[in-house]
């Protein structure tokens, strides 16, 4: 019933139990030439694109202004692969009041806290751990599992029911890869490979281990994104990376389960660098069109309200689109009068649009929520 198998990552040895399935996970790094025409191509373009957002987002006032905002349509995004569709809206509430929405609006919700969590464990510590992984599953599915322990998991065809991929059952195997993959991606020494190409071959191990019950393909879409700013192509996870994948769904599970099968790695990696490619251009468009926006309403609240004007304060309406008092009031150094009067002033000069729910009000900055839903829109 199980086969001693021996998988080479770069200069990393590790002995497993395999339990035999019906398709064996490759071994990391492929035993294969890249070096083709069309991975070197798309390779180039990537590089070429995430450079150009990164500067981008540096020309901010605030390079932390559309993290939020991108980690909310990476949140609204990525559940949609798995038919988790909310709406900008719920989202925006549910990220105000902890009660508000539908059940698909929490799994949002907890999708963002999950980035949050894993960008700040990166911070403070750098290495991706796998207690970083583990931890990010934690606040993604709301308990405190963690690796599979339950045989028997099996990867189906949703229209025919019909099984295509068997991952490791044995959780000592589990355990294993994963220590393997953990190393893998934080060598950057004895692993002298292109980050990018690394990122598909990460992605599609951790998507092929299966390592949890449930959420491993938005904990493997977070983790792309976590390691291309671990390698510094990124000075932040704002990579707007599920969208572009939602739009070639039946492509990223048709060349996952190929590579499996016939392990030519090509196509996968172009596909992915594709991904990295069409996902830079959609979150630069995004963060450029921030930029202007925040601009005009720079110079419109300075001519009319420029008793109130600050940076900061200009800062906090675009952090956060939907806001209430008590918010303003804990970010600026500000009262909760004190920031009831902005409020005010803002929504009787069109700034900002209020909103009753329940005995709270809220306040929108519409301009920016209508951007991101048109930016959506237009993806």
């Amino acid at each position: 019933m199980y086969s001693q198998e021996t998988y080479t990552i770069c200069q990393f040895h590790i002995s497993i139990i395999a339990m035999n399935s019906q398709i064996s996970l490759l071994p990391l790094p492929p035993q294969t030439n890249l070096e083709t025409v069309p991975v070197l191509r798309a390779l180039a373009i990537a590089h070429a694109k995430l450079g150009e957002l990164k500067g981008t987002v540096k020309a901010l006032p605030n390079p932390r202004i559309p993290i939020d905002s991108l980690f909310l349509q990476e949140a609204l995004a990525s559940p949609e692969i798995e038919n988790i569709v909310t709406t900008h809206d719920e989202a925006f509430q549910g990220e105000l009041f902890d009660q508000v929405g539908s059940v698909e609006t929490q799994e949002v919700k907890c999708y963002c806290s999950a980035m949050w969590l894993g960008y700040e464990m990166w911070k403070e510590n750098r290495p991706i751990s796998e207690n970083l992984l583990i931890e990010m599953f934690r606040v993604l599915k709301q308990h405190d599992g963690g690796y599979r322990t339950v045989p028997w998991i099996v990867i189906r065809n949703m229209q025919t029911g019909q099984t295509i991929y068997t991952p490791p059952q044995d959780p000592q195997e589990i355990v294993s890869r994963m220590r393997v993959l953990e190393q893998f991606l934080n060598d950057h020494v004895r692993c002298d490979l292109d980050p990018l190409i690394k990122m598909a071959w990460i992605h599609h191990q951790f998507e092929s281990i299966h390592p949890f019950s449930d959420g491993n393909g938005r904990i493997g879409r977070i983790l792309c994104v976590l390691y291309l700013t671990h390698v510094e192509l990124l000075d932040a996870p704002i990579l707007y990376l599920s969208r572009s994948i939602f739009r070639t769904k039946s492509d990223y599970h048709q060349l996952l389960q190929k590579t499996r099968e016939d392990g030519n790695w090509e196509n996968w990696i172009v596909y992915m660098l594709n991904c990295v490619s069409e996902s830079a251009l959609s979150t630069l468009r995004l963060v450029s069109h921030i930029h202007r926006l925040m601009l005009k309403m720079k110079h419109g609240i300075r001519d009319e309200l420029p008793k109130i004007y600050s940076q900061e304060l200009l800062n906090n309406l675009f952090r956060y689109p939907y806001t209430r008092i008590e918010w303003l009031a804990n970010d600026l150094p500000y009262g909760n009068q004190t920031a009831r009067k902005y409020l005010k002033l803002l929504t009787a000069n069109g700034f900002l649009g209020k909103v009753k729910y329940g005995r709270n009000n809220y306040y929108i900055n519409r301009k920016l929520v209508d951007l991101l839903i048109n930016v959506s829109k237009e993806d």
